[in-house]
């Protein structure tokens, strides 16, 4: 199973509507929804309301990715809006069974994130626990960044952790991922593939969430 999430944070929001039912149609699995607050990243994005309302017009999957300080006190809310996976950071979670408990418990589908320079050994223990693990191949915080050549080396590690401790956990991979290294880094162990600009910027979005899903489904069938 090979999912691609477009990242709505690199979408045109005047017309996000239509970007994103572009996206549907050139073969998106989930979407991907950046929540920043200004202080666990230097950025601010829409909350849980904006996510209510894509989520009454689009049935495919949700995943928030909450880049925020106490998480837990927000996570209600955007299960309640309607996102389906949920992923919180090890970085700024002191307590992270308990908030991978709570999402689990919302019915929501529960990931732990890393970011490029903390080490996976620290995300070792909880990988037992988690639906999906979140690999940041960018810092934090801003769409249209350059992909860290060093993730392909942690995806293949990452996969070796999780083929031992938890095989039905997923790899999701975010950050700088074009057509260029596509399907590097799903050779190199991640499941799901989050594309922002890589998508978003193309003139014709469906044509290229096509492309994209193809180059995906290519690298598993050679």
């Amino acid at each position: 199973m090979k999912l691609l999430a477009p990242s709505i944070l690199a979408g045109d929001w005047w017309n996000i509507g239509e970007q994103i039912e572009a996206t549907i149609r050139g073969g998106a699995d989930l979407l991907h929804y950046d929540v920043m607050d200004g202080h666990f990243v230097p950025n601010i994005t829409a909350g849980y309301e904006i996510l209510s309302q894509i989520r009454k017009r689009v049935s495919l999957p949700i995943d928030a990715h909450l880049m925020i300080e106490n998480p837990d006190k927000y996570i209600p809310k955007f299960v309640e809006a309607g996102a389906n996976w949920i992923s919180v950071h090890i970085e700024n979670n002191p307590h992270i069974h308990r908030t991978i408990q709570l999402i689990k418990e919302l019915g929501a589908k529960a990931g732990v994130v890393v970011n490029p320079g903390t080490s996976l050994s620290l995300i070792e223990e909880i990988l037992h626990y988690v639906d999906y693990v979140l690999l940041m191949s960018v810092n934090p915080g801003f769409s249209g960044q350059k992909f860290i050549e060093r993730s392909l080396e942690r995806l293949r590690t990452l996969k070796e952790m999780r083929d031992a401790i938890n095989p039905e956990c997923l790899i999701e991979i975010d950050g700088g991922i074009k057509e260029s290294n596509i399907k590097e880094v799903v050779l190199a162990g991640a499941d799901v593939v989050v594309v922002g600009s890589g998508i978003f910027s193309a003139k014709d979005i469906e044509a290229q969430t096509r492309k994209l899903k193809n180059l995906m489904l290519e690298a598993v069938s050679v």
